[in-house]
């Protein structure tokens, strides 16, 4: 699966997703700091991975910012995405499960190297629920509630 990960600043635990990504076998394309090697705009850096996921060019995407909340943000601006942020392995598990999102999003701050790799584990695991609740809900989400 191709994946765009992208980050407003290069710091360790995204290059530990970057690298656990690749041992998964994914294709991983780079945004923001992972790319320039320099500080870059959350909010320019969650819009271009959202167009990515959105435009067909990535399957799903990776975000990081500082706290999560603003390339969240940025990236819930673009059409069709549904990005999640996510400090654990349940709630990665749960918005892949219940709210069918499409870009995983995790603190610098907060998230380790360890707890990235729970994260990870329990996102590719998981999968869109069957239950028709659920598909309604998805269905709403996505503008289809007619």
């Amino acid at each position: 699966m191709k994946i765009a990960v992208g980050s407003d600043m290069k710091m360790h635990v995204a290059q530990v997703v970057i690298d656990d990504l690749k041992k998964r076998g994914h294709e991983v394309e780079l945004f923001g700091a992972l790319k320039t090697e320099k500080t870059e705009p959350w909010p320019s850096v969650g819009f271009d991975v959202g167009n990515a996921v959105s435009g067909g060019s990535a399957e799903q995407g990776i975000l990081f910012c500082w706290t999560g909340t603003g390339v969240s943000i940025a990236a819930n601006k673009v059409k069709g995405i549904r990005a999640a942020l996510c400090n654990d392995s349940g709630t990665a598990e749960g918005a892949r499960k219940w709210n069918d999102a499409n870009v995983l999003v995790m603190s610098l701050r907060v998230v380790s190297e360890v707890i990235a790799g729970e994260i990870l584990e329990a996102w590719f695991n998981a999968s869109p629920s069957e239950d028709e609740d659920d598909k309604e809900c998805f269905r709403i989400l996505n503008g289809n509630d007619t």
